[in-house]
């Protein structure tokens, strides 16, 4: 089975992708799950300010593991997540055999301005820390399979139909 991951700063649009990836792929299977780190961490009970890299790191590699355990068992996964880390996407791709990576990359202001959480900001004034794309500069995807902008110009639904296609989901 397949692991669509979908990986971007926070605000890239992951989860609205995700989310309309899922509703794609549910339509032609029924063995299709939609996850995301934060719901992902709220199931592990994850403090919520376990936001270190260190704390990242461990993080995304139980995601991993987690994609791995429901693919063995016929469920396609969509999973969006941060989780920048070259360990993680090496551990998928050699542990995942139908790994699908997408990198949603988005302009610095396009971030800021979307700010939903308000984790720029606070950044920004100084009212916290570990923010990836602020004061916690992860490195980009090094090979994604597919690197799509996602800059507001087009709706969730029309990205996730590019990864779709791209990755030939439906089948």
């Amino acid at each position: 089975m397949h692991l669509y991951w979908i990986t971007g700063l926070p605000g890239a649009g992951k989860t609205s992708v995700g989310r309309a990836l899922y509703s794609l792929i549910r339509q032609q299977k029924a063995n299709v799950v939609f996850l995301d780190g934060d719901m992902v961490r709220e199931i592990q009970g994850a403090p919520t300010d376990a936001y270190s890299p260190e704390q990242r790191l461990h993080l995304a590699l139980g995601y991993g593991r987690l994609c791995q355990a429901l693919t063995k068992q016929s469920i396609d996964v969509v999973f969006a997540t941060v989780s920048f880390f070259e360990e993680v996407w090496q551990w998928n791709r050699e542990n995942i055999p139908a790994y699908h990576e997408t990198y949603l990359k988005v302009d610095r202001e396009t971030l800021f301005e979307r700010d939903q959480k308000g984790l720029y900001s606070a950044a920004t004034n100084g009212e916290t820390s570990n923010v990836v794309g602020v004061d916690l500069i992860l490195p980009e995807p090094s090979a994604p399979h597919l690197v799509l902008p996602n800059n507001g110009e087009r709706s969730p639904e029309d990205v996730a139909a590019d990864i779709f296609d791209f990755f030939g989901a439906g089948k």
